[in-house]
C-alpha cells in the first residue's frame, strides 16, 4: 500500500465510524399503533419482493462496515462490472471510448479489492477514463485521487459534495489528523445534465439528504443485446439517526424526484452502491447459476422498480414520524 492510501486509510476508516455510527443514543421508544400501521401499508405496498428491503429500512438498518466480505468481481450485463464488496459496490461501465466508473470504494480498499477486480475481469484500470462519485464521503470518493494521479481519469463529483469532501468535519480531522486523498476538481455532476462517454449516456439526478450533494444515476445496460434501463439511488440513508430532522425531511422530497424520473425512464434494473437492503450476493449468486436465456436476477422490471422506491420513501416516513414521538 502506498503512503498515501495509508495515510487516506486512516481518516476514511475514522470517518466512516464517525459517519456510520454514531454515539450512544437513548432507547428506542417503542413503535405507536400508527408507526406499526404505516410499517405494514410499506409491507403491503411492496410485495414479497421487497419484504426483505422493508424489514432493512424500516425495522433493522445497518450501515455498511469494513469487515463486509469481498464479491466475486462480475460482469453483469453487457456493458457493465461490479466490483467492492458486500456493503459496498463500485459499478464500471464499457463505452466505445473506454471506461466509466461510479464511484471508487475506500482509499485502503484500491490495492485490496478494486484494482484485483479490474486484473480479474480483465479490465485495464487505465481506461478509466471517467469517474462519477455519487456523494462525498471516503467509502465513495476515496480511491479517487488514485485513479487521477496513476492513469488520468477524471473525476467529477456535484458541487455540493465537492465542497464536503474538501472540507471535512473537523471530527474527522481530529480523530485521523491526516484527510482522505482529495482528488483534483475536474468538474461539477449537475442535475440533469447528461454526462457522455462514448456510446454511453447518464442522466444524474440530484438526491441530497445524505448529504447535500448526493447523486443518482440513469443510464441504459445491455443483457445478451436486450436493452433495459438501470438506476443507482447513490446517498441512500442506511442508519437514519446519522441525518438531521431537516436532512431526513429533504432525503424525503429528493426520494420523490427520483421516483418520478425512474417513472419517465422506466428504469428496470436494480443497482445501488449499498446493496444490503437487497443482498448483492444473493443476486450474484443467482446470476452464476443462471440458465441460458433465464431471467436476469438484477433486471426487476418498470412496476417492481417503482414499489422498491415506495419502500424507500415509505420507511423514511415511518422514521420521520419516530422523531415526532413524545
Amino acid at each position: 500500500m502506498t503512503t498515501r492510501l495509508m495515510l487516506g486509510f486512516l481518516l476514511s476508516s475514522s470517518v466512516a465510524i464517525l459517519a456510520q455510527q454514531p454515539g450512544a443514543q437513548p432507547p428506542a421508544k417503542p413503535d405507536t399503533p400508527e408507526i406499526k400501521a404505516l410499517i405494514d401499508a410499506t409491507r403491503q405496498a411492496a410485495g414479497p419482493r421487497w419484504a426483505y428491503a422493508v424489514h432493512f429500512w424500516c425495522e433493522e438498518p445497518r450501515p455498511n462496515r469494513a469487515d463486509d466480505p469481498p464479491i466475486e468481481p462480475t460482469k453483469l450485463f453487457d456493458n457493465v462490472y461490479a466490483i467492492g464488496n458486500t456493503g459496498t459496490t463500485v459499478y464500471v461501465i464499457r463505452s466505445s471510448a473506454g471506461l466509466l466508473m461510479i464511484d471508487a470504494l475506500n482509499p485502503n480498499q484500491v490495492e485490496t479489492q478494486l484494482l484485483p477486480g479490474f486484473k480479474k475481469l480483465g479490465l485495464d484500470p487505465a481506461q478509466v477514463k471517467t469517474l462519477l462519485v455519487a456523494h462525498g464521503h471516503a467509502d465513495h470518493f476515496g480511491g479517487s485521487a488514485y485513479f487521477q494521479e496513476h492513469y488520468g481519469t477524471k473525476v467529477y463529483v456535484s458541487k455540493a459534495d465537492w465542497n464536503v469532501m474538501e472540507n471535512p468535519p473537523q471530527r474527522g480531522r481530529a480523530a485521523a489528523g491526516s484527510p482522505t486523498p482529495v482528488p483534483k476538481h475536474d468538474g461539477d455532476i449537475n442535475d440533469r445534465e447528461p454526462i457522455v462517454l462514448g456510446d454511453v449516456r447518464i442522466t444524474p439526478v440530484a438526491v441530497p439528504g445524505h448529504t447535500p450533494g448526493s447523486m443518482a444515476f440513469i443510464f441504459p445496460v445491455r443483457d445478451n443485446g436486450a436493452a433495459h434501463t438501470a438506476a443507482i439511488f447513490g446517498g441512500v440513508w442506511l442508519t437514519p439517526g446519522l441525518l438531521s430532522d431537516e436532512a431526513l425531511e429533504t432525503y424525503l422530497t429528493s426520494v420523490g424526484r427520483f421516483r418520478d424520473a425512474t417513472k419517465q425512464a422506466r428504469v428496470d434494473v436494480l443497482l445501488q452502491n449499498h446493496m444490503l437492503m437487497d443482498p448483492i450476493q444473493d443476486k450474484l449468486d443467482k446470476l452464476a447459476a443462471r440458465a441460458r436465456g433465464g431471467p436476469h436476477p438484477f433486471v426487476v422490471g418498470a412496476d417492481e422498480y417503482q414499489k422498491f422506491v415506495g419502500v424507500m420513501e415509505g420507511c423514511t416516513k415511518v422514521n420521520i414520524a419516530r422523531r415526532k414521538l413524545p
